[in-house]
């Protein structure tokens, strides 16, 4: 599928078929919508069973990068011994480009932290709708570093998840957790609205990053990329941990946790590789469209993330998550109707130029 706002510059993807590409984004969407309701979900079980360590809770969300390496080998050793293909690399990213993507993952390891420390602070349907603010800032940024181009569809359709975000923000001050202080809540607030800013400037520097990379972008190079940020993010937590003392910490943790010792240490390996299906799919989507396209996936999953966790956790559903859950489901089916539309066009285009004689 083409998207309609990246048009104008050189795609990444040019060189895969519509088939493809169209597949690669819809199984690259699956996987990011397991990484978003999932993460916060096993990630808010870590503090509600006992787990106080932020840091940690932090590392966690891009700690699980050596899955990707997994892949990267055994897809490595498949084309050597498999397919005799002697002449294949490892890793073929050049060092400008691992270069930028070190510094988007320090920036990641920045944007975990602060949303991390909201989790702790918060219930997951508040964090969610707080979140859900990032298709804002998705959208100011790639207009600002990649040019994005919005047709009308594309705003209606980030004017109606914004609406719905605003929508649920009308419960928030009956939703502060038992024994928390009101100061811990306002900051907790304030951490996530800051992670979500900062993680709407960082899909479009990752578009912007594939636009001005001097070498051809292919999937392989996007994991590679993403591999890269998920490296430098966590030994930015790690530096983190470290001064804070939580390796110390973890096996007194461990055994004072409330689900047992042994699930700690499950939900520990959970939430990493969770996490890293969200990194992998919001970069994919990115890669098959735009880091537009990214957010709106982001913002229609939020009234998932609160049904799972009024269903897991037992929070409060009021009459304004129903009215929010509509209105993204609207403005979902508002962007993807547009691209259609687009496409049609573009085909209808085409077909006339090879009419002409």
């Amino acid at each position: 599928m083409v998207n309609m706002e990246a048009e104008t510059h050189a795609s990444p993807h040019e060189r895969l078929s519509p088939s493809l590409k169209n597949t690669l984004l819809v199984i690259n969407c699956m996987v990011l919508s397991i990484g978003h309701c999932g993460g916060p979900l096993v990630t808010r079980l870590y503090f509600i069973h006992g787990g106080k360590r932020v840091w940690l809770s932090s590392c966690l969300l891009t700690a699980g990068w050596p899955f990707i390496l997994v892949i990267f080998l055994a897809t490595f050793w498949f084309r050597r011994a498999t397919l005799s293909d002697y002449t294949a690399k490892l890793f073929n990213i050049r060092p400008r480009l691992f270069l930028a993507s070190a510094v988007i993952g320090i920036l990641t390891g920045v944007d975990d932290y602060i949303y991390a420390y909201g989790v702790a602070r918060l219930p997951v349907s508040t964090v969610a709708l707080i979140i859900a603010s990032q298709l804002v800032f998705t959208a100011g940024f790639a207009y600002l570093l990649v040019k994005q181009k919005f047709s009308s569809y594309s705003v209606n359709a980030v004017v109606l998840l914004t609406i719905g975000s605003g929508v649920l923000a009308l419960h928030t001050s009956s939703d502060r957790p038992d024994g928390e202080s009101k100061r811990e809540y306002v900051l907790g607030f304030v951490m996530t609205l800051g992670a979500a800013a900062l993680y709407g400037f960082i899909l479009p520097l990752i578009e912007f990053t594939y636009q001005k990379a001097k070498q051809v972008i292919d999937y392989q190079l996007v994991m590679e990329i993403q591999m890269v940020m998920c490296l430098f993010a966590t030994l930015f937590c790690i530096v983190g941990m470290l001064i804070n003392n939580d390796f110390k910490a973890i096996p007194r943790e461990a055994r004072n946790f409330e689900l047992g010792e042994t699930k700690y240490y499950v939900v520990l390996v959970c939430s990493g590789l969770i996490w890293q299906f969200f990194y992998l799919g919001a970069v994919g989507v990115i890669f098959c469209s735009s880091s537009l396209l990214s957010g709106i996936i982001i913002a229609v999953l939020l009234p998932v993330t609160e049904v799972l966790a009024v269903i897991i956790y037992r929070e409060k559903f009021q009459a304004e998550k129903g009215v929010a859950l509509i209105l993204s489901l609207w403005g979902f089916v508002s962007y993807f109707y547009g691209e259609i539309k687009h496409n049609r066009r573009i085909e209808k285009s085409r077909r006339a130029e090879m009419d002409l004689p």
